[in-house]
């Protein structure tokens, strides 16, 4: 029996940002790998910035070539944090990258995540629509992730999240201990499905945590050239989106909001067309209601078709 071909496509979090080892950033995925079974070939694919755009132009191409068992898709973030952030867009693009994987045969590990605004602790009414947006990218993660029979790990909450030990000087990605908890989640469900054989990643960092002179290292330099990135792309349209929030909240409408993502995550998912290889049996159908994580339920009338 050939070894497990484990290929890993996404953003700074899957490249291994926070867990900086002699060789460079190492991550979850890194780690993961060795449990998976003995001679896993292991190939990391997965590059900071990238959003669902560059998963499926580039990084899903590559990974097909190297015909993988186990393809790891965790992306999404970097979408949220843009100005030209469309769920219908991040929908068709994940739904064409998971198509492509199924049709391949190969396994697929996916992950809701927490939103940015509130793991960099912004005012509430700049973190609402950075959160609302997260949340329907998590609601159509899980929602396609459960259509392709995809191994999901919901990461968006828990106490993992207000555990800053877990967590690098930046937020907004895990340190080693972070990265050591999300490769030990992957393999629990990884274990359940028969897909990993070997011993669970360890828990037990290898280096000390960042000290607070690091972090504030990190916030003078790295730091400050990300806020300042993200000030001429993002930030006009969230000072907008925040105002609408401020004026929505002094009118008691705030749920109107809530409303109005739920609903553009299913017409998202409504829009998306079945894919299915010759041969092959019908993909898991869309769920006829869906919550969007912090608003009420929502039928969605139209499936996918």
């Amino acid at each position: 029996m050939r070894p497990v071909r484990f290929v890993a496509l996404g953003d700074s979090l899957t490249e291994g940002v926070g867990d900086l080892t002699e060789d460079g950033p190492r991550g979850w995925a890194a780690l993961l790998a060795p449990s998976l079974g003995a001679g896993t070939e292991f190939t990391n694919l997965a590059v900071s910035g990238a959003q669902t755009r560059d998963v499926l132009e580039r990084q899903t191409p590559a990974a097909l070539a190297l015909r993988p068992d186990l393809v790891a898709v965790v992306v999404g973030v970097n979408d949220t944090l843009r100005h030209t952030f469309d769920i219908h867009a991040v929908a068709a693009r994940l739904d064409q990258v998971y198509a492509a994987c199924a049709r391949e045969g190969a396994t697929l590990l996916t992950a809701c995540l927490p939103d940015p605004g509130a793991m960099l602790g912004l005012p509430r009414a700049l973190a609402a629509p950075l959160a609302r947006r997260q949340r329907a990218v998590n609601a159509v993660v899980h929602a396609l992730s459960e259509r392709y029979g995809a191994l999901h790990l919901d990461a968006s909450d828990g106490g993992w999240i207000a555990d800053r030990a877990l967590w690098s000087a930046d937020r907004l990605h895990p340190g080693e201990r972070g990265h050591r908890r999300l490769a030990a989640r992957f393999h629990t469900l990884l274990t359940a499905a028969g897909h990993a054989t070997g011993r669970p990643p360890s828990l037990e960092p290898e280096s000390p945590a960042p000290t607070r002179a690091a972090s504030l290292l990190w916030l003078a330099t790295a730091g400050t050239a990300w806020v300042a990135r993200r000030c001429r792309d993002l930030l006009p349209q969230l000072l907008r989106l925040a105002l609408e929030e401020l004026r929505h909240s002094a009118r008691g409408t705030g749920a109107d909001l809530d409303v109005a993502a739920s609903a553009a995550v299913a017409a998202a998912l409504a829009a998306l067309p079945e894919r299915r290889p010759a041969g092959a049996p019908a993909p898991t159908a869309l769920p006829s209601r869906a919550v969007l994580p912090g608003s009420g339920p929502l039928d969605l009338e139209v499936g996918v078709s």
